[in-house]
């Protein structure tokens, strides 16, 4: 496996600098990790560690510091970023656990180490690959290639149960780069805690694997393995909550909501921010079915209201990963919608519906999550001419990624004779809920419908 990725004139630069300029001192300037493992992809780089063995901490920043400006992240044992590039430059180092958490560890920087001792501190194999930036010469001390060409992920050793945020990033390795576990691997991550991940870097794993990941069916499927589902008891719910079979053949809920994942990687735009919205809605969206399932007297399974009863454990679920307020609201506005689509289009629902779910939450990514929903029932076909109505509406009203604005203003009161005061935001409001009506649709006719109102009012 050969294949190279491109990279930027500058990040090829700075690589190339930094590279001679280690040889002249007398050291090795080694590319590893993700940066090695995306390039015999042939995956685009964008960013790089590299690791340079033979120089004391001392010599290392001055090389550094005659070619670039540093941001010494870690310079007590030699971790150096160049500011304006995606580069991190240190020693070779080791770590040792010496409390709980993801930051209970010890590290020491040692430009003499060995390469496989380096590469045995790395979480996976496929990650503990370098490559000498002089001569191009690829080292696998810990048979990463083999595992890499055979899209398998291995644990580099024993030490990797002293950092448990790693069992999150197999689960967004596996789900990105299409590898399957090595059973010693899913056997040593059921062995391990979550302790106390920061919420921030929990996130940030769902995030990769909800913005790269190609089959988030086996990334998520992994962590039921291994039994990390016991973290997100919200999700492991969802797993032998069961539906109806003639609407849902692919299974449980579980079955489902993995389903709907993988039709989401589909359907993301490339817009990080609104697709990370659109894909914890995908994860989230039926989770308020293990509290409303039952069986009715007919047989079949149901799951009455479900989208409002996902409001409750969708909060939980997130809070414990982000506090970024405005992504939750957007969030759970998409679960306890997520049924309107079908039932508005189902009920040939008119202009008024629609500028009413409007103002709940954003028609275009209201319909991105209703279409993974209805893709995630294979190998049954679900007909997606209710997302196309919407849509269609959305965009005749203009309403398609915003919510309507109140036409009439408080100025427009103003300018009819009111005083601002108690009776102006009930005005307001009748005058917000005409316009839904549609009673009118331009700003002239609210004007005369506001000025119909205020005279009503002085009368009385």
């Amino acid at each position: 496996m050969e294949a190279t990725s491109k990279l930027s004139d500058q990040l090829r630069d700075a690589l190339a600098l930094i590279a001679a300029d280690a040889a002249r001192a007398g050291g090795r300037a080694m590319m590893v990790g993700g940066a090695v493992r995306d390039q015999l992809l042939g995956l685009p780089l964008k960013d790089a560690d590299v690791e340079v063995f033979g120089l004391p901490v001392e010599r290392l920043r001055s090389m550094l510091r005659s070619r670039f400006e540093l941001v010494e992240v870690g310079a007590s044992f030699g971790v150096f970023k160049l500011r304006g590039l995606d580069v991190d430059v240190s020693l070779p180092r080791r770590e040792s656990k010496q409390g709980s958490g993801h930051r209970g560890f010890k590290v020491e920087g040692d430009p003499f180490m060995d390469i496989r001792e380096a590469a045995l501190r790395r979480d996976f194999s496929i990650n503990a690959l370098y490559r000498d930036l002089a001569s191009g010469e690829l080292f696998d001390p810990l048979g990463g290639l083999a595992d890499l060409e055979g899209r398998t992920l291995r644990h580099c050793g024993p030490r990797f149960v002293e950092d448990p945020l790693r069992v999150l990033r197999a689960m967004q390795f596996i789900a990105r780069f299409g590898l399957r576990p090595a059973p010693e691997t899913v056997s040593i991550c059921s062995t391990m805690t979550m302790e106390e991940l920061p919420p921030e870097r929990v996130f940030e794993e769902w995030r990769k694997l909800l913005l790269k990941g190609r089959d988030i069916f086996a990334g998520l499927e992994f962590l039921r393995e291994c039994g990390w589902l016991s973290y997100f008891p919200e999700l492991e719910r969802l797993v032998g909550c069961e539906q109806w079979p003639q609407w849902h053949p692919e299974g449980d809920a579980w079955r489902h909501t993995l389903h709907c994942l993988d039709a989401f990687v589909g359907l993301r735009s490339g817009d990080d921010a609104e697709d990370i919205i659109v894909g914890l809605a995908v994860l989230c969206h039926d989770l308020g079915k293990p509290s409303t399932t039952f069986t009715d007297d007919t047989g079949r399974i149901r799951a009455f209201g479900h989208d409002a009863a996902g409001e409750a454990p969708t909060r939980s679920l997130l809070a414990r990963m982000t506090r970024e307020k405005r992504l939750v609201e957007d969030v759970v506005a998409l679960v306890r919608t997520h049924m309107q689509p079908a039932a508005l289009y189902k009920s040939g629902a008119g202009f008024e519906a629609v500028r009413r779910l409007a103002t709940k939450v954003r028609i275009d990514r209201l319909v991105r999550l209703a279409r993974a929903d209805m893709r995630g029932t294979p190998p049954r076909l679900h007909d997606e001419a209710p997302c196309d109505w919407l849509l269609e509406q959305a965009a005749i009203l203009n309403l398609k990624d915003s919510a309507p604005k109140p036409i009439v203003q408080g100025r427009h009161l103003i300018q009819l004779g009111m005083k601002p005061g108690r009776e102006f935001k009930a005005l307001l409001d009748n005058l917000f809920e005409a316009q839904l009506r549609g009673e009118f649709t331009r700003e002239e006719e609210g004007v005369e419908a506001a000025r119909r109102l205020v005279a009503g009012t002085k009368g009385t």
